[in-house]
């Protein structure tokens, strides 16, 4: 059992939702997708990155396969917004409470908006960060867009 607030604050969230995570630790780190893909196993297409950008000045988490990356455009027409831009890393952990590396997909120290883009969806199981970026959970692609209360879209490059 990990007992870090972090990991914690995400066991909580889903846990409060009907869900019970299997977090699971890696020592050697999952700070990447790719060290995420390889530490566990399986395909980058499976890790989710949990981004966070500013839409219009307002923070959004973005959860996208390891294997893509976010057109700001597309997020930002999403979302009505003028414009996206990814956050800095001080930006990251004050609106989210968690670090680069370790954001999960809910949780978050307020509840902000996610958009989740529609390619993770096409997977049985895909990975997500647990709160600390050496942890992670499986979780099937409908339960973490339930648990994140994510809107579905296309916003990969």
């Amino acid at each position: 059992m990990i007992a870090h607030p972090a990991v914690e604050r995400v066991r909580t969230h889903a846990k409060e939702h009907g869900l019970d995570l299997d977090v699971r630790r890696y020592p050697a780190g999952t700070h990447t997708a790719e060290d995420a893909a390889r530490a566990i196993g399986c395909e980058v297409a499976q890790i989710v990155k949990s981004l966070v950008f500013l839409a219009a000045g307002d923070p959004v988490v973005v959860l996208v396969a390891g294997s893509d990356r976010v057109d700001e455009s597309k997020l930002a027409a999403v979302l009505g917004a003028y414009s996206a831009r990814r956050a800095t890393a001080n930006e990251v952990r004050g609106s989210t409470g968690f670090v680069v590396g370790g954001v999960p997909p809910f949780g978050h120290r307020v509840p902000l908006p996610v958009v989740v883009d529609d390619a993770l969806l096409r997977h049985e199981v895909v990975w997500a960060a647990a709160g600390l970026p050496d942890a992670v959970f499986p979780i099937a692609p409908a339960e973490l867009v339930r648990l994140s209360g994510a809107t579905e879209a296309d916003v990969r490059l």
